[in-house]
Formats: structure tokens, sequence, C-alpha cells
């Protein structure tokens, strides 16, 4: 590895910590009687409303509908995601300081899989909460009605206009995994330009 790839490595390192501090992603819900918008933001570790008192009313429409409350506590992957994205960053140190190509490249591809797996339980976890109602005790009933807000961009529900995007800690963190792809380029692309050596071939004896 050379200094310009342990630098990016180590760059990554940094923005993958910065996801400690800031918000990974956020939803929003906008509608008439909500022209100010709702919001939720998810952390490492949590889930926060925009506003202070935006996850008590989203929870209170959610109980009009049907949806589960929003309790962080009972997220178990908010448990989980602080001491996964730490063992991935400590991998990402170690091959920045040690300059070993075997740990950049299981870094990266380690760190590409939870970034994928991520993705993908959150949208498992969207799915449950949009499509698990408690139609029983719903105020709200509205036959064959689900409530998944999009994985990103934006999806009508009803009266409300439902948006997902990343946040700044989710920009950072798909910053890294860019870095990632860069750094396994440069070494790659710098290991196939090394000269190879040239066979020797055995001089026949002459009679």
């Amino acid at each position: 590895m050379t200094r310009a790839v342990r630098l990016l490595v180590a760059l990554a390192a940094l923005l993958m910590a910065s996801a400690y501090v800031l918000p990974l992603w956020r939803v929003g819900l906008v509608a008439p009687q909500y022209p100010e918008g709702l919001g939720m933001k998810i952390h490492i570790n949590t889930v926060t409303g925009v506003k202070e008192m935006d996850l008590q009313s989203i929870n209170g429409l959610n109980h009009y509908i049907g949806m589960k409350r929003i309790e962080p506590d009972a997220i178990p992957e908010l448990r989980f995601m602080p001491m996964i994205l730490g063992v991935v960053i400590a991998v990402a140190v170690l091959a920045a300081a040690t300059a070993k190509r075997a740990l950049l490249v299981a870094w990266a591809l380690g760190y590409w899989g939870v970034c994928a797996a991520g993705l993908v339980d959150f949208w498992k976890w969207e799915y449950e909460y949009g499509h698990d109602l408690d139609t029983v005790h719903a105020i709200m009933k509205i036959e064959g009605m689900t409530y998944q807000p999009p994985l990103i961009g934006s999806k009508q529900l009803l009266n409300f206009t439902a948006t997902s995007w990343p946040d700044w800690g989710g920009v950072a963190l798909m910053l890294a995994a860019l870095l990632a792809a860069v750094a396994l380029w440069m070494t790659f692309r710098r290991v196939a330009a090394l000269p190879r050596a040239t066979p020797v071939l055995p001089v026949e004896a002459h009679a």
C-alpha cells in the first residue's frame, strides 16, 4: 500500500467515526394538517424527532392507523450498530497503520457488506412497521392500505408525503465506501503495473 492509499483509508476511518455524532438517516412527513412537517432522525444508537415533540406526534399518528410505536429501546439493531461499526473502523485503522494489502481488502469487503446489510435491515424495519398493523384497535381502517415509507426518496401515504434521505452521517458512510473503492483500485492498479520477471530458460548443452 502506498502512502496515498493509507491516507485514503485513514480518512475513510474518520468519516465512519463521524457516524457516532451525526444522524444517519432522516424520515419526514408533510400533510395539510402538519404544514411545518414532522420528522425523525435515525442515529447509530437511537431515534429522535427532528423537533422536540415530533417522535411523540408520529407515534400518535401511528396509533391512529394501527402502526406500532417507534421505541428506540426496542430496536436491537441500535444496540449492535455501534459495536459493529467500531470493529470496521478498527480494521481500517490497522490497515492504514500496517499497510497490509490483505487488511485493506478485508476492511473494504467487510465494510461494503455491513453497509448492504444495514440498508436491507432498514428496509425490512420499514416494511414491518408499515405492514404489521393492529387492525383491531386502529381508529382508521382502510382495506388493503399499508404505510411503509420509502427507503430513499418520497412516497404518498394517504394525505401525507413521506420522504426518506441519508443525513450527514449517512453521507459520510457513503463517502467512506467510495474511498474504499478508490483505495482498492489504486492498490491493485499499482500491483498490475509492476514489471514481471522474465523466466530464465535453461541453456541446452551442445555436444
